[in-house]
């Protein structure tokens, strides 16, 4: 089922002159745009240890996938709000390439979750965040199997409901082809993957990953990368949603944290999950936002096949067709980030189906 949900109609004119979010120039792929300079941020180290988070993170060691090493998982595990009594219900949420556990990216829809009584468990994956970013190739199978073994160490052991954004609805998808008895509902939030990457671009080695992300390492180029995941100017929260990226890339640390960033572009383009999509068992809402044009290693395809990449609605169209318990929500003049963008709309979707 599909539906396209309706903007209040003073919103609507406010955005009406506001162009569609092309496909971009980066990796994802971002038109040009003025940013700050980096005096306006600070840098930040390779696992965040001063940055802090809206909620306290503990560690789960995991072994690194064919090493003798032990890495650390980080993770907020966040109980229904006080006074809320709990529905016993668990939320699981995954997390996108150019995102982490840092505010404001999940922050108002934890406090809506734990608000209606749900447990929130929101990891930062091996080579995000406040986890290890080891140098080694990564994998979605195994980034699954830390995410379980997660579960595991909370005592979860029955089926939770998993939302992924972005990168982390690629992933999610296939924690749940791998994983069907964790998964009570599954929410894919724009999720990368809807094509396969591995068809439209060229193969690139991790080197050329690697210095085509140390070109992009400039709080311009960054900021603008930000900017065209919304469908209109958002200058405070991609300055908030920033100061990790743009910290980074001015850190001490900042070859390290592209290291791991090409690594896991190599990972979307590697492990596609687009034909594995009838395998999805758990019963699954798609939102996408109808102006999303994200398109992972995009300047990489011919410019005649860039032009076919991103496309969103289409693309989650095809898909909820192939997913069998799947339906289809569009939130109109909305980017890549509707639980930010569009957060009353989103919320409203994302309750609806919790409650079917």
């Amino acid at each position: 089922m599909i539906s396209r949900l309706h903007l209040p109609a003073l919103l609507l004119l406010a955005v009406a002159a506001v162009l569609p979010v092309p496909a971009s120039a980066g990796l994802f792929g971002a038109p040009a745009s003025h940013g700050p300079s980096s005096s306006h941020y600070a840098p930040v180290t390779l696992e965040l240890e001063a940055y802090p988070y809206p909620y306290p993170v503990r560690f789960l060691p995991v072994k690194a996938e064919g090493q003798d090493l032990t890495l650390r998982m980080a993770y907020m595990d966040i109980a229904p709000q006080p006074g809320v009594r709990s529905n016993g219900q668990t939320v699981l949420l995954l997390h996108g390439k150019n995102f982490a556990g840092y505010s404001p990216y999940w922050d108002n829809l934890v406090e809506a979750l734990t608000r209606a009584g749900y447990r929130v468990v929101a990891p930062d994956q091996i080579g995000w965040g406040k986890s290890s970013k080891p140098d080694m190739p990564y994998r979605f199978s195994w980034l699954a199997q830390n995410t379980v073994a997660l579960l595991d160490s909370l005592g979860i052991a029955g089926p939770v409901v998993v939302l992924g954004h972005s990168t982390g609805g690629m992933l999610a998808a296939h924690f749940a082809i791998l994983y069907p008895e964790r998964v009570a509902k599954l929410i894919l939030e724009d999720p990368i993957g809807l094509e396969d990457y591995s068809l439209k671009v060229p193969a690139q080695s991790d080197e050329a990953l690697y210095q085509a992300e140390l070109k992009n390492n400039d709080p311009e180029k960054i900021t603008a990368f930000f900017n065209h995941y919304f469908a209109f100017p958002r200058p405070e929260l991609v300055a908030k949603m920033t100061e990790v990226p743009i910290g980074a890339a001015i850190g001490p640390d900042n070859m390290r944290w592209a290291k791991a960033s090409a690594r896991a572009y190599q990972m979307i383009y590697t492990q596609p999950v687009r034909a594995q999509y009838p395998k999805i068992a758990a019963p699954t809402l798609l939102v996408v936002g109808d102006r999303d044009r994200t398109a992972p290693l995009s300047n990489f395809a011919a410019p005649e096949v860039r032009k076919t990449m991103g496309q969103f609605v289409e693309m989650a169209q095809a898909a909820v067709r192939e997913i069998p318990r799947a339906r289809l929500v569009v939130i109109p003049d909305c980017g890549h980030i509707p639980h930010l963008e569009h957060p009353e709309l989103f919320q409203q979707e994302l309750f609806g189906f919790l409650r079917e």
